[in-house]
């Protein structure tokens, strides 16, 4: 579908115009249309065929024509022409955390900064503190945000390198006669962040596979090509490579070109013990210089070849293997890690979500359209986890609103006995640590989910202080997005993980695994550690739209790579056990 496509060219032309001073009822005019068009649950182009763009509220007649210009022609003439005033390279300005549009209007006009290493310059100059809003503090701010800008340019979240790889993968099945196409490396291990994507091919003919591979319309760049591996940079920079193997050998090649690296080494360790050796051909018995082939077409076969398990993508790093190849070793290591691995948490074991905001406070859809969407996944429950009245950025709501919406909670409930509602808030942690609801309110919540959105700036000490503090509020079940990290945004804080979990234990309080791909938060080191002190993990996702649902795959990615068991994650549980454990809380 066009939809996110076009959605982009509006959001673009928004901030273009922004910057270019135009009026602030028009400029959020382009942004509401972006909205409208990404929550849309079809394709616009068949809407636009079959003349129903007038029935989308907040489409008029304007953003009509456009919408049949782009679906006809690929494009718009006025962002065309804008561009021309404009350079698109502006927009890149709006991607640097702490540079927003007032900034960047301030720079363009003073000393027509259009990109990102027009800024780097800029900032250098001392007379740059006598722009308006432009004081020592918020120009080392910038420059911080800029070395974070700098380091999301080399990593893609999970989600998005997904979405690339899929998309490239349909492309190729539906414009070539590729056999197999799957995806490999980082993207296969569901890593937090990936810098590159690996594909993995099987073909008959290679060299026109190839061709198709180079040829795709989004490829900016050919890196190398070649009849058994090309790489590709698309027009968002990303590199992609596709490998193509022969189909008898395919098992071993994606062993090998799934990792981790210190995976791979490992298992050559292990091979080298039982005089064998392993590569991306296969599993050789090595006897008297002689190789025999013991496995190379799946890699059930090539892990069995070596006396392993099935070992899933996910785990194969180091996170869990601490004992190195000895971990591999042996028949009663084998019998523990097929043990550990089968009960490794999955995603169709997830039967809720607790964190789904509603158009009560920054969400978008109502508490009715995220229900059913919950419903649609086989979900058991789900918590419509509204802000609190502090965070007045996302509309939190006041101690008023919060009855009025439990009420209508109430109301949903009676609708929709097959699924339990609860009614739960994402309640502010204040910078001592303090609650942004009184306990008359608090106590009214089903679940009460705590966390910080202010203060990073605060010292390691306080800011550990102050989710211990939430930590030890009798009404407090969960701590959302424990270390603040926000991809290309912030850093996660710089806190004393270990005394968190603790103080998690003894005041039987999960920590969230917080599956929003810019969030990824706890990562998989992190639940890894947490499990370890016996921390209770719950798998939320943050959605602030129906279509957030879907991350929950992402959360339970990282889960899998820090070798939780569904037992770590409460959430897991049915209905019935996990309404258990609420009342145990109480």
């Amino acid at each position: 579908m066009k939809n996110h496509e076009l959605a982009g060219v509006f959001r673009r032309m928004g901030r273009l115009l922004d910057v270019k001073g135009e009026n602030v009822f028009k400029v959020r005019s382009y942004f509401k249309a972006a909205d409208q068009l990404e929550g849309l649950p079809e394709d616009i182009e068949i809407v636009q065929q079959e003349n129903r763009l007038a029935d989308i509220s907040g489409i008029g007649k304007a953003f009509q024509s456009k919408i049949i210009e782009f679906c006809q022609t690929g494009k718009i003439q006025s962002y065309e022409n804008l561009i021309t005033e404009l350079p698109e390279s502006l927009l890149d300005l709006f991607q640097v955390p702490s540079l927003g549009p007032k900034k960047i209007k301030e720079l363009y006009a003073h000393y027509h900064v259009t990109s990102v290493s027009d800024l780097e310059v800029v900032l250098q100059k001392p007379d740059i503190r006598t722009l308006k809003g432009f004081q020592k503090k918020t120009i080392d701010k910038i420059i911080e945000g800029l070395a974070l800008y700098k380091k999301k340019q080399a990593l893609m979240d999970i989600a998005s390198a997904t979405r690339l790889a899929e998309r490239i993968m349909t492309d190729m099945r539906a414009q070539t006669s590729i056999k197999k196409i799957v995806a490999a490396g980082s993207v296969r291990r569901m890593k937090e962040t990936i810098r590159d994507i690996d594909l993995l091919g099987v073909a008959e003919d290679s060299a026109d596979i190839m061709d198709a591979f180079v040829r795709l319309p989004y490829v900016k760049t050919i890196q190398s090509y070649g009849t058994t591996k090309s790489s590709i940079l698309t027009d968002n920079d990303i590199q992609v490579d596709l490998r193509i193997v022969d189909e008898s050998q395919f098992g071993a090649a994606w062993i090998y070109f799934t990792g981790s690296k210190n995976f791979n080494i490992l298992l050559r360790q292990l091979a080298m013990t039982n005089n064998q050796k392993v590569n991306e051909y296969g599993v050789f018995q090595v006897d008297d210089e002689e190789e025999l082939i013991l496995a190379k077409k799946t890699e059930k076969d090539c892990f069995k070849a070596l006396n392993l398990p099935y070992i899933p993508p996910e785990v194969r790093e180091d996170i869990g293997f601490r004992g190195g190849v000895s971990v591999l070793c042996g028949e009663e290591s084998h019998f523990r890690l097929k043990r550990t691995i089968k009960a490794l948490v999955d995603y169709s074991d997830m039967k809720g979500d607790l964190h789904v905001h509603s158009s009560w406070s920054d969400g978008k859809d109502n508490i009715e359209t995220l229900v059913q969407a919950a419903i649609k996944r086989e979900y058991q429950y789900i918590g419509i986890c509204d802000h609190s009245e502090k965070l007045v950025i996302a509309n939190g709501l006041s101690a008023e609103a919060v009855f009025k919406k439990k009420k209508e909670i109430a109301v949903l409930q009676n609708k929709y006995p097959r699924i339990h509602i609860l009614h739960a808030a994402e309640v502010e942690i204040d910078r001592d640590g303090n609650l942004d609801y009184d306990d008359d309110v608090l106590q009214s919540f089903d679940i009460v989910i705590a966390a910080i959105h202010t203060g990073h700036e605060q010292s390691a000490e306080q800011l550990t202080q102050r989710l211990l503090t939430a930590i030890e509020n009798p009404f407090v079940h969960v701590i959302a997005h424990p270390t603040g990290a926000h991809l290309g945004k912030r850093e996660p804080y710089d806190i004393d993980f270990n005394r968190v979990c603790q103080a998690a234990v003894k005041n039987h309080v999960c920590l969230e695994i917080n599956a929003f791909p810019v969030r990824m938060d706890l990562n998989a080191q992190r639940s890894h550690i947490a499990s370890q002190y016996g921390v209770k993990l719950m798998i939320n996702t943050d959605a602030h739209a129906q279509e957030h649902l879907d991350y929950m795959i992402y959360g339970v990615g990282v889960a899998r790579r820090a070798w939780l068991k569904s037992d770590d994650v409460v959430n897991t549980g049915s209905r019935a056990v996990f309404l258990e454990w609420l009342n145990a809380k109480k």
